[in-house]
């Protein structure tokens, strides 16, 4: 069977503009758009009137942790059990949010490859996901943390060396991953270290990004701090997550290499906006003690025209899955264009996550991920906010 969408302005994710009375027919078995034109819409056994509303895909989030409750913020001692469980609602509530993809850029006991897999085989709907597995870090650094009830680390691979480094990476190569995080870093969650301490070497910097890209995986690197950004920029990872203390030179560089730049600026402002007295004092310290050096630095950067991608960091303190579109706002407030904001969560993050082919646009040969919102989102980037918008994954409104 086959389903006629029509009489709808579309954001198509490719272009930053609105194109009036457009339609698309859908395949119902593969989900994908079969046909797309404007005005004249033919007939179809099965049609729904979209009434002038505004059609865009759905939300691609590059950065995200299903395994993290943002209310209770417990990290350690959590089961496997406790992390799928966590991660299922997360997925249902970034759906209903509007996201339609994820990326997982960390999660203990590989949950987030196990659910991709499930996905895979037809058994899990709903937002995909796209695995990192665990992250990669050194002994004490951002991601030695969350033991079991074993008292082992079970987020982090603990990596003190190029060697360790390798061997860390294969393993989440066989288990699945896509994708390999990189704790370049401190942060701002983790207690033993500063923002801007530099936690892996240029040699094991170097190791991850050679053993990724010979196996089809990309590399995302948390960095911070400016020496770390710029070591990272220099080792080629394929993106910079939070990027917070960028130097004008590595602007340039990221410019000149083609790196993304994924701001995640809701998980910088939720901390201290939400979090006094509910967080131990070191994470409020941090996180107020350089955010306005994070929005200055991305005030330079956006309107460089680095390549803008979007995520949230969404499990973090106070930073819900729901709240994900917020992000979009949150981005013209340091230095992006309504549209600029748009793509990084449509095109922009679709190439990113190598998903590009059939996802993070609305065209003809791809998946019918959408989202339907009454008022224009160039026009108020607010609109996706909406807490009613329709929720299409596949073709099948979800919400």
């Amino acid at each position: 069977m086959e389903t006629l969408y029509k009489n709808f302005n579309l954001f198509d994710g490719k272009t930053a503009q609105i194109q009036k009375d457009a339609w698309f027919i859908v395949d119902d078995k593969s989900g994908e758009i079969i046909k797309l034109g404007f005005k004249d819409a033919p007939d179809a056994e099965h049609i729904v009137d979209l009434q002038q509303k505004y059609v865009m895909p759905g939300l691609i989030n590059s950065h995200v942790h299903l395994m993290m409750n943002a209310i209770t913020n417990k990290l350690n001692y959590l089961s496997e059990a406790e992390v799928t469980f966590t991660a299922l609602n997360n997925l249902k509530e970034a759906l209903q949010a509007g996201v339609t993809y994820v990326r997982d850029c960390g999660c203990a006991f590989d949950v987030d490859i196990k659910l991709r897999r499930l996905q895979e085989e037809g058994q899990l709907g709903g937002t995909e996901i796209v695995p990192s597995g665990r992250p990669m870090s050194i002994t004490g650094g951002h991601a030695d943390f969350t033991e079991g009830l074993d008292g082992e680390t079970t987020w982090g691979n603990i990596v003190d060396s190029p060697d360790e480094m390798r061997h860390a990476v294969r393993r989440e190569f066989k288990l699945g991953a896509k994708n390999i995080k990189i704790m370049v870093t401190g942060g701002v969650m983790s207690a033993t270290d500063k923002i801007d301490d530099v936690e892996l070497s240029m040699p094991e910097l170097e190791t991850v990004v050679e053993e990724a890209h010979n196996k089809h995986m990309t590399v995302a690197a948390h960095a911070e701090g400016a020496k770390g950004i710029h070591e990272a920029i220099v080792a080629g990872v394929d993106s910079i997550e939070h990027g917070c203390l960028i130097t004008d030179d590595d602007i340039e560089l990221i410019k000149q290499k083609g790196i993304y730049l994924t701001p995640t600026v809701i998980a910088t402002y939720s901390i201290p906006a939400y979090g006094e007295g509910k967080l131990p004092d070191y994470m409020i310290e941090k996180a107020k003690g350089f955010k306005e050096q994070f929005y200055a630095r991305m005030k330079v950067a956006i309107p460089a025209g680095v390549k803008l991608s979007f995520g949230t960091d969404a499990g973090t303190p106070f930073n819900r899955f729901g709240d994900i579109p917020k992000e979009l706002e949150l981005l013209t407030d340091v230095g992006a264009t309504n549209e600029e904001a748009l793509l990084s969560a449509t095109k922009n993050s679709s190439h990113l996550l190598g998903i590009d082919d059939k996802y993070g646009s609305l065209e003809t040969g791809k998946i019918a991920d959408f989202l339907v919102l009454d008022d224009d989102p160039i026009a108020d980037i607010k609109a996706v906010q909406q807490a009613d918008k329709a929720v299409y994954k596949k073709g099948v409104k979800v919400f």
